[in-house]
This record gives C-alpha cells, sequence and structure tokens, in this order.
C-alpha cells in the first residue's frame, strides 16, 4: 500500500507539484523492507517475524527517514526551483537502483547464510560465502544499503541530509563490519584472511 501511494505520488507529482522524486523515495523505500522480508521469507523461515520487514530498525533509522522527507518540504516550500528533477536526482535513482540490486543479490547469493544480525557462534551449516557478487565485494550488502542511503539524499536533492547520511553511515558501517570480520576470523580463519585480502569492500574509506 506505501509503495502504490509512493507510485501515485510520482504520477501526480510529476502532473502537478515537480516532486515526483519524493513519490519515488517512498516507494522505494517500501520495495526496500518487502524485499527483506521475502529474502527472509525464502532462505530463513525459521527465523521469519514481523520484524523481518526491518521497519522497527531503531528510533536512529526512523528518524533519518523522517529528517529526509522534512528537509525536502521544507526546501520546496522555499526553493521550489531547486528541487526540480535534475542531473542529481538521476544521480540517486541510479545509485538506489545500484544499492538496492547489489543488496537483493548479496541476500540470494548468501541463501541461509545471510542474516540480519551478526552471529557470535558458527552453526554447522555456516559457510564462508564467496561466489558471485561476493567474489567482487566481501560486504554487498552493506554497499548496497550505503549506496541506497545516500542515492536517496541525492534523489531528493537534500544537501544538509547528505551530509549526516554519508558521516553516520561511515561510522556504523566501519564499526560493524570490525565486529563482524572479528567473528568471520574466528570462525574461519585462514580462509577468511585470503578472502578479506583478495576482496574490498568497495565503500568509502573502509578498505
Amino acid at each position: 500500500m506505501v509503495c502504490s501511494g509512493g507510485l501515485l505520488l510520482v504520477i501526480l507529482g510529476k502532473l502537478e507539484w515537480n516532486i515526483q522524486h519524493l513519490g519515488i523515495y517512498i516507494a522505494a523505500l517500501a520495495l526496500f523492507h518487502f524485499l527483506e522480508y521475502i529474502a527472509t521469507a525464502l532462505f530463513n523461515p525459521d527465523k521469519l517475524s514481523l520484524d523481518s520487514f526491518l521497519i522497527d530498525h531503531s528510533p536512529h533509522y526512523h528518524a533519518a527517514h523522517a529528517a529526509s522527507i522534512i528537509e525536502f518540504i521544507i526546501e520546496y516550500l522555499f526553493f521550489p526551483s531547486y528541487k526540480r528533477f535534475g542531473l542529481l536526482s538521476w544521480l540517486g535513482l541510479f545509485l538506489l537502483v545500484l544499492g538496492q540490486g547489489c543488496r537483493t543479490v548479496a541476500m540470494f547469493s548468501a541463501r541461509h547464510n545471510f542474516s540480519h544480525h551478526i552471529v557470535d557462534y558458527k552453526s554447522q551449516d555456516h559457510v564462508l560465502v564467496k561466489h558471485g557478487i561476493y567474489s567482487i565485494m566481501r560486504h554487498p550488502s552493506y554497499f548496497g544499503f550505503y549506496w541506497w542511503a545516500v542515492g536517496a539524499q541525492f534523489l531528493l536533492m537534500n544537501p544538509i541530509c547528505l551530509g549526516l547520511f554519508v558521516y553516520w553511515l561511515h561510522k556504523f558501517f566501519s564499526e560493524r563490519i570490525a565486529y563482524e570480520e572479528h567473528t568471520l576470523n574466528r570462525f574461519f580463519g585462514p580462509e577468511w584472511v585470503i578472502y578479506k585480502t583478495k576482496t574490498p569492500t568497495w565503500m568509502p574509506l573502509i578498505p
């Protein structure tokens, strides 16, 4: 329903208010959460719950999306010509598609090995995924969300949120990746070290 509302806003926004990019953002956000649930349902059905939508991720997550919409609306009201869909919005749309595509492919490649939570113990069927998109980058799901979130701010042409998002995304993922890679090294030892050496993250300032 939210995705449909976003698509309706795309149509009306293009015809009446030139805010179709806000509709794209809302539809993309709904699609993101839907695909998180679908991947869990397909490959980790025993872990499936309403939390699998990742809607109630954290207060910070909700605040970030609320800030994105608020900044867009305020700047649209005071500087409507600045918010016209243009090259920056097209760049943002490209990054949204790239990010969503990489994250979805990562979940479908890792299958049951994918988890929304960092595990502290190694199950018997837990393997180090190195094929497909994982042969190109170490953390494609993080890469995907990073560029999805940055792309959303380009799409909306939100300069303030763009700067804040880049800062907090780097802080969050650098800390999360460091902890996750510590556990992966504990689980897989030399196999992980060799894989890490050959495979970058392709995320800014996170080698």
